[in-house]
C-alpha cells in the first residue's frame, strides 16, 4: 500500500511505502547557509514525526548546495543535528536550485514503524 500525506497538485509532502517514508525536498529562507540548514532541518524533524519516523530512522539524505563553498557551513549545523550512531548514508552535490536566494535543499528517506 502507498500512503500519501499532504498531497497537492504537484507533489506530496510525504509518501510512505513498504516501511520507507520519502520526504519531499526541503528548502528554507535565511541569510546564511547555517540559517537555511537549521530551518530545513526543523522542517525535516516535523515531517519525520508526521511520517511516524525520526532522525534516528533516516536511511538516506541527498543534499544539493547552490555553491560547494558552503559545504563547511552545512556540515557545521548538520554534524550537531545528526544523532550520534545514527548517521544516514549521505550524498552532497552542487546544483542550481529553484530560486537564486536558496542555498541548500535536502531530500530524506527514512524508515518508519
Amino acid at each position: 500500500m502507498i500512503e500519501r500525506i499532504e498531497t497537492g497538485e504537484r507533489s506530496s509532502k510525504i509518501v510512505k511505502h513498504n516501511g520507507v517514508a520519502y520526504l519531499t525536498g526541503q528548502v528554507a529562507e535565511g541569510d546564511t547557509i547555517q540559517d537555511q540548514v537549521r530551518a530545513c532541518l526543523e522542517k525535516i524533524d516535523a515531517l519525520l514525526i508526521k511520517a511516524g519516523s525520526s532522525r534516528n530512522d533516516m536511511l538516506r539524505v541527498t543534499i544539493w548546495l547552490a555553491d560547494m563553498s558552503d559545504f563547511a557551513g552545512l556540515n557545521e549545523v548538520w554534524n550537531a543535528w545528526v544523532p550520534a550512531g545514527h548517521a544516514p548514508t549521505r550524498a552532497c552535490g552542487e546544483a542550481k536550485l529553484a530560486r537564486p536566494e536558496l542555498k541548500v535543499e535536502f531530500i530524506v528517506d527514512a524508515a518508519y514503524a
